[in-house]
């Protein structure tokens, strides 16, 4: 049975994680609240940030982790940087200098700029591989910290890391109202983009129990279709105008498509998702 580590262990995805992961796998989880465990789980009170509260896992040998925690959407810049960044760096330090060769960790689909108004992709649909335009901190942040797991693996090449660029995420028993054609708002990219959280398990699930495979992957974590009531190039022309190409969406079956690429994701994971 392998040990896996996952960061941010109260929050919303990291349980429901936890649970399906504990059935085959010793799970530890580190978080800032206390928790209930059962069979298979583990939990430490602490922030993955900090080194010294890190310590408390030195008795355990960690397969593999799961790094969820991390300040989000809407945050101040130095927090982002600090938290999302050298937080990062701290925890995958820790981790390697103690033999962990697997990491999966949550970086954001918000890392294009999606945040801003002024965001326009450079193609369509957005690849994994798209720059980073982001204005408003967050998504520099999470751009930040996969470069720092570029330069760790390029330390440490015996490391497995997939950076997972993850949609929001709902609850599978409130799912929102699908996106309608209106006035372009703020985030309005990201709202056509969501997971359930039965989906985002999946996803995270399948990277972590994935063959090991040296290297870095940076992989969109979305559905195949929007979550638009109408097509996706209605809703994306009232945002856009010309501004964007939007002719992807008139090839046959993509009138629904997402805007993000999930090739790479399927090709690399089997992960193969609609709404």
């Amino acid at each position: 049975m392998s040990t896996i580590l996952i960061t941010g262990g109260s929050g919303f995805l990291a349980t429901a994680l936890r649970d399906e992961l504990s059935q085959r796998h010793h799970v530890i989880t580190i978080g800032r609240k206390k928790i209930q465990t059962t069979d298979n789980q583990t939990h430490y009170v602490g922030n993955f940030a900090d080194f010294e509260d890190l310590r408390q896992l030195d008795k355990h040998q960690i397969d593999a982790v799961v790094h969820l925690a991390a300040v989000t959407g809407g945050c101040l810049e130095r927090e982002g940087i600090l938290v999302n960044v050298e937080g990062t760096r701290c925890l995958m330090r820790y981790l390697i200098d103690r033999g962990c060769t697997k990491f999966v960790n949550a970086s954001s689909i918000a890392l294009v700029g999606v945040e801003s108004l002024a965001f326009r992709p450079v193609c369509l649909p957005i690849d994994d591989e798209h720059p980073c335009l982001d204005r408003d901190g967050y998504g520099v942040s999470k751009y930040l910290m996969e470069e720092v797991t570029k330069y760790l693996h390029m330390q440490n090449p015996q490391t497995d890391v997939i950076n997972l660029r993850l949609s929001a995420i709902y609850p599978d028993e409130n799912p929102p109202a699908k996106v309608k054609s209106c006035d372009i708002y703020k985030w309005a990219a990201a709202s056509l983009t969501l997971l359930s959280r039965s989906q985002a398990v999946k996803a995270f699930t399948l990277a972590v129990e994935s063959k090991y495979k040296p290297g870095v992957r940076i992989l969109n974590t979305v559905s195949k279709t929007a979550w638009v009531e109408s097509d996706t190039a209605v809703v994306l022309k009232r945002w856009w105008g010309e501004d964007v190409d939007l002719n992807y969406f008139s090839q046959p079956g993509k009138a629904m498509a997402n805007l993000y690429s999930s090739d790479a994701i399927e090709r690399e994971l089997g992960f193969n998702e609609h709404k």
